[in-house]
């Protein structure tokens, strides 16, 4: 396993998704690798969360 560097769907900069974040997602169940950087999932996630108010 390796370091890979992905582009985010949404604002489309490069993101690096380290080996110890893939050992995690993999841990987690989880089969595809991130479309989004950290921060467009953080903004993501707070917007979901304030349109459950």
């Amino acid at each position: 396993m390796e370091d890979k560097t992905i582009i985010c769907k949404d604002c489309g900069q490069e993101f690096l998704f380290t080996i110890g974040e893939q050992e995690f997602f993999k841990e987690k169940g989880f089969e595809n690798d991130p479309v989004r950087c950290p921060a467009c999932r953080k903004a993501r996630k707070a917007e979901r969360m304030n349109d459950r108010r």
